[in-house]
C-alpha cells in the first residue's frame, strides 16, 4: 500500500486512450497536430498568451526555465529546501552553466520578500560576489504548504523592484490551485511569474510535464536549448497528447481534488501529529521509528523525514480501501 509519492500512481486511463490515440504517422518531434495545440489550449487555460514546451520530467521543466532567466554568473533566490536544492542533483547549475543558487529560510519551505530582502541586502554589489538575477518558489511546497495568490504576488512585487526573474516550480501546481481555490493566473502570471513549470505525471500523467513561458519572446531560446539538453523527443506528439487529455474539462483538477480529499483524509486520523498543516497532497506526521515499524509491518509504504516525523502522499486514485486502512492504522498509533 504505497504512500511515498505521487510519483508512482498509475496513470490515468484518459491518459492511456490519448497516448494510444496518438498512436499513428504525424510530423516528428514538435510539429504534430497535439503538439500544435498546447499554446492555444495553455493561453485558454492560463487567460493570457503562453508558450508551452512538453518536456519529460520536472527537472528539465525547471531548469530549462531557469537558465533562460539567470545567466552563467549570476544567481536564483529559493528556499534551502527547494527541490532545485535537495532533489535535482545540480541540475540548476548543470542547464544554467554555472548559476549559483542563493539559499533562505522559511517555515514549511516557503520564502517571504522579507526574507529575500535580507538577504540580498548582505550581497556586496561587486564582482567578488555573486548578484541574484532570479527567484524560484514552489506551489504547493516541499512541506505541502500552499502559497496564496496574495503571498506570490507579494514576493513577484519585490521580484520587479530588485529587478529579478519569477519563477515558479509548479510540480504540484494542481494540488496549490484545488487546496487554495484561487486561479492559475492569480497563483502565476498576474502575480509577477515569468515561467513555470507546470506538473502532469504526479497528477496523472505518463512522462509528460510542460514549461509555460509568461515572456512568450523567451520561445525561440528555450526551443533551443530544450534540442540541446536532449528533451526534443521525435515522438513528441505522445507527451502532447497526455496533457491535452490531462486539461480537458478539468481532469487535473480534478485529479488534484481527488488527492487533496485523500490528504484530508488521512489528516483528520490524528490532528494532534500533524508537523504542517495540510493544504494540499502531502501529509506530515510525528511518529516514533517504532510507531514507523508498526506501520510498516501492516504493509504501507512511505518516507521517513527527519528524526520523528514521516511523510505521506497521496495520489487522484488514492481513495479506497489502502486510504480508510492507514487513517485508521494512523489512529490506533
Amino acid at each position: 500500500m504505497r504512500f511515498f509519492s505521487d510519483n508512482a500512481a498509475p496513470v490515468h486511463p484518459r491518459v492511456m486512450e490519448a497516448i494510444a490515440a496518438a498512436n499513428r504517422v504525424d510530423t516528428a518531434y514538435d510539429g504534430d497536430e497535439w503538439s500544435g495545440r498546447l499554446d492555444g489550449a495553455f493561453s485558454d487555460l492560463f487567460g493570457t498568451e503562453v508558450r508551452a514546451f512538453w518536456v519529460t520530467t520536472g527537472t528539465a521543466a525547471n531548469c530549462l526555465a531557469l537558465a533562460a532567466l539567470c545567466p552563467p554568473y549570476r544567481g536564483i533566490l529559493c528556499h534551502k529546501d527547494a527541490h532545485i536544492e535537495v532533489d535535482e542533483a545540480g541540475a540548476p547549475g548543470f542547464f544554467t552553466g554555472g548559476a549559483k543558487l542563493i539559499l533562505l529560510g522559511g517555515a514549511g519551505a516557503k520564502i517571504t520578500p522579507d526574507d529575500a530582502a535580507a538577504t540580498c541586502d548582505l550581497i556586496r554589489n561587486d564582482v567578488h560576489q555573486v548578484q541574484p538575477a532570479a527567484i524560484s518558489i514552489t506551489n504547493a511546497t516541499e512541506y505541502g504548504l500552499v502559497y496564496r495568490a496574495a503571498e506570490v504576488a507579494a514576493l513577484g512585487e519585490f521580484a520587479k523592484q530588485r529587478g529579478l526573474a519569477f519563477h515558479l516550480d509548479g510540480a504540484r501546481i494542481a494540488n496549490a490551485v484545488a487546496g487554495s481555490g484561487e486561479s492559475l493566473a492569480d497563483l502565476s502570471w498576474r502575480a509577477g511569474v515569468d515561467a513555470m513549470s507546470f506538473g502532469f505525471v504526479k497528477n496523472g500523467g505518463m512522462n509528460a510535464e510542460a514549461l509555460i513561458l509568461f515572456r512568450t519572446e523567451l520561445a525561440d531560446e528555450i526551443a533551443v536549448r530544450r534540442k540541446r539538453a536532449g528533451h526534443l523527443l521525435s515522438k513528441g506528439r505522445y507527451l502532447a497528447a497526455q496533457i491535452l487529455a490531462l486539461l480537458e474539462d478539468g481532469l487535473w483538477l480534478d485529479n488534484a481534488r481527488a488527492a487533496n480529499a485523500a490528504a484530508q483524509t488521512l489528516a483528520k486520523a490524528a490532528p494532534q501529529r500533524l508537523v504542517y498543516p495540510v493544504e494540499a497532497n502531502e501529509v506530515f506526521i510525528r511518529a516514533s521509528a517504532e510507531e514507523a515499524d508498526n506501520l510498516r509491518a501492516q504493509g504501507f509504504d512511505f518516507y521517513d523525514w527527519g528524526p520523528g516525523e514521516i511523510r505521506f502522499v497521496t495520489s487522484w486514485d488514492a481513495a479506497g480501501e489502502d486510504l480508510e486502512r492507514l487513517a485508521a492504522a494512523i489512529a490506533g498509533l
